[in-house]
């Protein structure tokens, strides 16, 4: 809440954007019942809709004081309406945007209201705020380092349970496992009939459910799109689309290649993340046990796990990074890189292993080598319970370290 209100006292619109069934409409209602935010209008009323629709300009105008506007990609037609209410009056924290897709990746929508608008993203929950603690792990890492000593043990079970459950609100209030998969199951099916039709004219929606699975089976691998066009039979241009809008609907992300400025060979393709491992679990149709006894898919999932951790702390930690993975042209990989602004770089590696061994940290020796003065220290996060220095910049830690802290 501070971020928003910070926002909020020196910039026109605020859009708060984010998959569905993250908290977006619950944060605005609170926002306006504490005084922060005045009218509240809702585009998922469908008379509301209409209106906004028919006369974009005069509902826009409407608003004399802030205005909270819930589910703004539904009419992309207020947008210009938007832009044009602001430039004649830019007084601070005029008008309140949620949105369930990503309004700079829609052609639709693309008057990002550039210097009027600032954009936080809404995440699904993180293990901290699931468990009511605040994590510091990026700004440990850029700063005090990690500590040495032993962590309680996580056994694999509960790690893969925590994986399967996700980080959307809805889910955590459901207590069995049966339950949380058919809520995924509706969530799903609610995404592909209602806001895929609403946010481009696609014919085929058939082919979003296949294309879905098979994007499920290489998550945390490299993105390969004519590889996919091959196994789905959707052809590239339109993958490359429906990609795009998998994109713009908080489904999935991409972790791009981090590069050098000393050197230039490096891979430069970006690795495809879904943004809820627990929506991924779904795709996959895996249970806890079946997770927990399958080493490719959980080493998979945790990887994809750990990025998304660190891409939510990343939104409120105080040093300011930039994700991405290192990997070159001899296939030598780190899972994830944080550079600061300084141009720091952090490397953090993660292995579904007890017992990592020394070739397990070659990734992490190499990214030094490429980052030189700039690589302030390495992390591998494995599945065992000792945290301790490896050597003087790098160390092996606990994964729960990401949420528990030193």
């Amino acid at each position: 809440m501070p971020l928003l209100d910070e926002v909020l006292s020196d910039t026109p619109v605020l859009l708060i954007n984010g998959a569905r069934q993250t908290g977006k409409t619950t944060l605005v209602e609170m926002m306006a019942r504490e005084g922060r935010g005045g009218v509240y209008v809702s585009l998922d009323d469908v008379a509301v809709l209409a209106a906004a629709k028919q006369d974009p300009a005069g509902f826009i105008a409407q608003f004399d004081a802030t205005a909270i506007i819930d589910e703004v990609q539904r009419a992309p037609e207020l947008f210009l309406p938007l832009k044009r209410a602001v430039d004649l009056d830019r007084r601070p924290g005029r008008f309140i945007l949620t949105g369930s897709a990503n309004i700079l990746t829609l052609p639709r929508l693309a008057d990002s209201l550039a210097g009027r608008m600032e954009i936080v993203t809404l995440w699904p929950l993180s293990q901290g705020e699931i468990e009511g603690r605040r994590e510091s792990f990026i700004d440990d890492l850029f700063t005090s380092g990690l500590r040495v000593g032993e962590c309680s043990r996580m056994p694999r079970e509960e790690l893969a349970a925590k994986m399967l459950r996700g980080g959307y609100p809805p889910v955590l209030e459901r207590r069995t496992a049966p339950a949380r998969q058919r809520w995924f199951s509706g969530y799903r099916t609610t995404l592909l009939e209602r806001d895929v039709r609403d946010l481009s004219l696609v014919r085929g929606l058939t082919d979003f459910p296949r294309l879905l699975a098979v994007l499920a089976t290489r998550a945390g691998q490299l993105l390969n799109l004519a590889d996919i066009s091959r196994n789905t039979g959707i052809q590239q241009d339109t993958l490359r689309r429906y990609y795009s809008l998998l994109e713009a609907m908080f489904l999935i992300v991409d972790l791009p290649a981090w590069s050098s400025r000393r050197s230039r060979r490096l891979g430069k393709t970006p690795k495809v993340m879904f943004c809820d491992t627990g929506l991924l679990g779904n795709l996959l149709l895996m249970s806890e046990q079946r997770l927990a006894e399958d080493p490719l898919v959980f080493g998979a999932m945790l990887e994809n796990f750990a990025v998304m951790e660190l891409r939510k702390q990343a939104t409120w930690s105080r040093v300011r990074v930039e994700l991405s993975h290192y990997r070159d042209l001899k296939g030598r990989e780190v899972d994830i890189v944080l550079e600061n602004e300084a141009g720091e770089v952090v490397g953090v590696e993660v292995k579904a292993t007890a017992s990592p061994t020394k070739s397990d940290l070659s990734g992490l020796a190499r990214l030094r080598e490429a980052s030189g003065k700039r690589f302030r220290r390495g992390v591998l996060l494995y599945t065992g319970t000792a945290a301790t220095h490896f050597a003087d910049d790098i160390h092996i830690a606990p994964v729960q370290m990401l949420w528990r802290g030193n």
